[in-house]
């Protein structure tokens, strides 16, 4: 038989069962619709670099661009759930999301200007090969070309440039 709990669930608690937290008031809209700016940045970080991988010369400002909204949804984000504390409102969903979205694709935009940044000329050929390569031997021949010369330059950083 199950013990009597008054309206509001005060009373008796069994042993080892956490005490009640106490419900917070929902953010103000204007929170909530900044955490939901935040989570729909971070989203479009990451869409943003998927669609931009396919041109080079594209990608570049594709990634710049997706570096700032992963950025921007990282401040919106972080700023929506210190609003919400320091108002004692309840913290809005999508905030952590949003970060969490932001940061990965911060550190995945950041990953790719790095290798652009590094592999420039390797990738440069690479993209001018493959838009002449008419053929299937062509298109493979331009592979191993830009397999060969990534390598030669990885080693060459490995080593130190010795």
């Amino acid at each position: 038989m199950a013990r009597y709990q008054p309206p509001g669930g005060r009373g008796a608690r069994p042993r080892g069962m956490p005490p009640a937290r106490r419900q917070l008031p929902p953010a103000d809209p204007a929170v909530r619709q900044r955490a939901l700016a935040a989570l729909a940045l971070g989203a479009l970080s990451l869409v943003g670099l998927m669609l931009g991988l396919g041109n080079l010369h594209r990608g570049i400002y594709v990634v710049v661009l997706t570096l700032a909204f992963a950025v921007t949804a990282i401040w919106l984000g972080v700023t929506a759930t210190r609003q919400a504390r320091r108002s004692g409102t309840a913290r809005p969903r999508w905030a952590v999301g949003g970060v969490v979205l932001g940061g990965l694709g911060l550190a995945f935009s950041a990953l790719w200007l790095l290798v652009l940044a590094v592999f420039w000329p390797q990738l440069n050929a690479y993209y001018n090969c493959m838009s002449s390569a008419s053929t299937v031997a062509a298109q493979q021949e331009c592979h191993s070309q830009f397999t060969n010369s990534v390598g030669g330059e990885i080693s060459v950083l490995q080593n130190g440039g010795k």
